[in-house]
């Protein structure tokens, strides 16, 4: 059952479930519904786009945290040794910063449907080879 949709461009779509080890990542990320921002490519953590925040976090604290999202794992990070930002993978991914290893919230995951890893990869190769994306993450 999808909770969140997100847009990325004009024509990807993709629907998402809060994670529910994730519960006060998810009262506090629903208060910034919809996010609209752009996605840009990792520069540390390999096969992933990111959504800055720059020192806007949420009061958190680390709950249902990794370090190795799978393709289709939206993270957060909230601590305090690089920005806060969301983490969206679409492929082979080691979350970091140029300090060092980083550990973000697993907040939802990508509701699996026909076409959803292409429409990932897509989103990856678009956002490597053409730059920014517009990005929109919304409460269905």
């Amino acid at each position: 059952m999808a909770d969140l949709r997100i847009r990325v461009g004009d024509e990807i779509e993709f629907a998402a479930a809060w994670e529910p080890q994730a519960p006060r990542t998810r009262q506090a990320l629903q208060a910034w519904l919809p996010i609209r921002s752009q996605l840009i490519h990792c520069k540390w953590s390999g096969e992933s786009t990111w959504i800055p925040f720059g020192e806007t976090r949420p009061d958190v604290g680390y709950e249902n945290h990794t370090s190795h999202p799978a393709p289709g794992d939206l993270l957060i990070y909230v601590g305090d040794v690089s920005e806060c930002e969301i983490l969206f993978p679409y492929g082979a991914c080691s979350f970091s910063s140029r300090v060092g290893p980083l550990a973000g919230n697993h907040f939802a995951t990508l509701v699996p449907d026909g076409g959803w890893r292409e429409r990932l990869a897509e989103v990856g190769r678009r956002v490597l080879w053409e730059g920014a994306q517009p990005v929109e993450i919304a409460q269905v």
